[in-house]
């Protein structure tokens, strides 16, 4: 089997050492996200006011993370990213951040 280190494992897969990951530096991935998301506080929506979908929290999330890792300003954060506006981020990460987490 060929592989693009050259380097092929017993099992016929990439050696663990030279597999790349195709996690972003901004992406949590799912380990993170369970010791995470616990920490989040929860929101509780009136039925009567029920206004414009909220974005996923762990979108917020890599969306704060992608703008400090980049360091483009809030309201540069692409849309096409998913991770809502770069208002939506700093609000969230505002919000997070006077309930202590």
């Amino acid at each position: 089997m060929w592989c693009v280190s050259g380097i092929v494992d017993a099992a016929g897969g990439e050696a663990a050492e030279t597999k790349r990951s195709t996690r972003r530096p901004w992406e949590v991935d799912d380990g993170l996200w369970e010791r995470i998301e616990p920490l989040l506080p929860q929101v509780k929506h009136n039925p009567r006011y029920p206004g414009r979908p909220r974005v996923d929290d762990r979108k917020a999330l890599n969306g704060i993370l992608f703008v400090l890792y980049t360091g483009i300003r809030w309201e540069f954060l692409p849309q096409e990213l998913g991770f809502g506006s770069g208002m939506t981020c700093w609000r969230r990460l505002r919000d997070w951040n006077e309930a202590g987490v």
